[in-house]
């Protein structure tokens, strides 16, 4: 059975939900961050919060580059 496009299905999943989901973490950070504290993108993008969605995205970004390793 060929397994590149069960794989490449996933990737693409994994990058769409992973960027989705940061989006939308990124938008309640900037909520919660009040006005008196510092607000900075690098303080955005370094947050706890987002390693989840890294590792989804790092985990389709794999999947993407074996599925072409295959072909």
């Amino acid at each position: 059975m060929n397994m590149e496009p069960i794989l490449s299905f996933t990737a693409v999943a994994l990058l769409v939900i992973g960027l989705i989901g940061q989006g939308f973490e990124l938008r309640k950070i900037k909520a919660s961050i009040t006005k008196d504290e510092d607000f900075t993108s690098k303080n955005m993008f370094t947050n706890k919060r987002n390693l989840k969605w890294y590792v989804i995205i790092g985990a389709g970004l794999v999947l993407l580059y074996a599925g072409r390793q295959f072909s």
